[in-house]
């Protein structure tokens, strides 16, 4: 079990509430490219992602897809990179936390990536609902 630090179940604000700042926005933007460089370039999950997207996007795109269906594909692949994402990041932090092997952290590992696996096979589910008709239409 974690031990926390004395003290450590009381919440202190101590700092004032946030204030806009348009640099501070802008930074973060940078900030979040940086994590999606960072999961393209050391996720190989994330490259199957990358490629499928690209080939999606195309055979969307090849075969005129109507607006509706681009929605639904542009959803599906959100839900499959952002499930991705927090995949890794939950999977990071977890490593710096506990890097000895604890059953309950290979349990929320676990999960976070069955959230991943559920993603995808919707995405692949809206894949088959939007392209099957097509594609047969052609092979007939």
């Amino acid at each position: 079990m974690l031990a926390l630090a004395p003290g450590a179940d009381r919440v202190r604000h101590t700092r004032m509430p946030p204030t806009f700042s348009m640099v501070e926005r802008i930074a973060s933007f940078g900030h979040a490219l940086r994590g999606i460089a960072e999961l393209v370039k050391t996720q190989p999950n994330a490259w199957i992602h990358a490629a499928a997207t690209c080939l999606v996007c195309a055979l969307a795109a090849i075969l005129g897809i109507s607006a509706r269906e681009w929605l639904a594909v542009v959803l599906a692949i959100s839900s499959v990179w952002s499930a991705e994402a927090l995949n890794t990041a939950f999977e990071s932090l977890c490593d710096a936390v506990s890097p000895d092997r604890d059953p309950r952290v290979r349990r929320a590992k676990d999960v976070a990536a069955g959230a991943v696996l559920v993603s995808a096979t919707g995405a692949a589910t809206v894949g088959l609902i939007v392209f099957a008709p097509r594609l047969l239409h052609l092979v007939r």
